[in-house]
């Protein structure tokens, strides 16, 4: 089985992190809708702020596969 080496670059880990973060937000957002459904009490509204980790994790994934992209460039840039 081939293993990479490399450290992982700043992109990467951004994009880690993202999709981590947007986990977690969409586990809030699964959990705060559900008393909804269910006719139970709603949570308060922070709660619903939790939810909104989805977006933010989604702009940090975007912005890590949009550094990983430039640094790419460079080097092929650097290669040529």
């Amino acid at each position: 089985m081939w293993v990479n080496t490399e450290t992982p670059s700043a992109g990467d880990l951004l994009v880690r992190i993202g999709g981590i973060v947007f986990l977690i937000g969409a586990v809030a957002t699964l959990v705060t809708v559900a008393p909804l459904f269910l006719g139970t009490e709603p949570f308060p509204a922070p709660a619903y702020f939790v939810c909104m980790l989805m977006g933010l994790g989604f702009l940090l994934a975007g912005a890590g596969v949009l550094r990983t992209a430039r640094a790419q460039r460079r080097r092929a840039a650097q290669e040529a």
